[in-house]
């Protein structure tokens, strides 16, 4: 029996997770859009930001750290590399899961409380009793301004990361300014690049689809709201976490 309710459940967050995709050009040409625009990007840009310097520079103490404890023929030699490292494993990695895992948790969780509430409260049935498309008019603005997000705090991430692990070493460790500058941009490159950020636009939607799907189908009062919140949080970390393992393959079938 839950086989079998797992089944539906998952029928019914496709057919919302299609819905929502068919509401999304409505939502281009919505202010409401811009609005859940500012409100997503601007509360997690603090967060965000911090996190990137924090991947930086916990990555360049851990790959510096190796290469300096003799664990290479030519530590020196290979002490090149390292800005190189870096700038791939953050860019291709550690800024688009960490931006996914961020906006999962608190996106996810705002847009399952807050669209929780509006249906215990009656308001999205209100909408509908207008004769409006709640999909449209809530859900679809909601989605895309998580699309747009995750990308621009991707960036914001990599280059706080970088920017970091660029002024550790220049702080403590050997190599000067202009061969750091050249072994990051040597290794790191558009094809690397692009691809990153952009398979940042799915985790927006998968975050988007989940918290709204939860809030739209909230029952039962204020512990309604709380449970979609919590299930919001959880199916969206889910969800990126396994679109990061699909798309790095197709990313890679694509690229290569």
């Amino acid at each position: 029996m839950k086989l079998l309710d797992l089944i539906e459940e998952t029928g019914r967050l496709a057919q919302f997770a299609v819905r929502s995709a068919a509401a999304l050009p409505a939502a281009l040409v919505k202010g409401e859009t811009l609005r859940q625009l500012y409100r997503i990007l601007i509360g997690s840009l603090p967060i965000a930001l911090l996190a990137g310097l924090a991947i930086g520079l916990v990555l360049w103490m851990h790959v510096r750290g190796v290469i300096s404890n003799n664990r290479f023929a030519s530590s020196a030699q290979a002490m090149q590399y390292l800005p190189t490292a870096l700038a791939l494993a953050i860019v291709l990695e550690f800024a688009p899961i960490g931006a996914g895992l961020i906006i999962a948790g608190r996106v996810g969780a705002s847009l399952g409380a807050e669209l929780g509430a509006m249906r215990i409260t009656e308001q999205i049935d209100a909408v509908e009793v207008l004769g409006l498309s709640a999909m449209r008019q809530l859900v679809g603005p909601r989605v895309l301004a998580c699309m747009i997000t995750l990308p621009l705090l991707t960036i914001f991430m990599a280059v706080l990361a970088i920017g970091g692990a660029y002024a550790a070493e220049m702080t403590a460790g050997t190599l000067t300014s202009l061969q750091y500058e050249q072994k990051t941009w040597e290794g790191l490159t558009l094809d690397d690049a692009v691809p990153a950020v952009l398979k940042t636009i799915a985790f927006g939607f998968l975050v988007g689809v989940s918290g709204c799907y939860f809030g739209m189908k909230a029952v039962g009062g204020t512990e309604g709201v709380g449970h979609a919140a919590t299930r919001g949080v959880e199916l969206a970390t889910l969800l990126v976490l396994v679109a990061n393992v699909l798309l790095v393959k197709l990313i890679q079938v694509l690229v290569l």
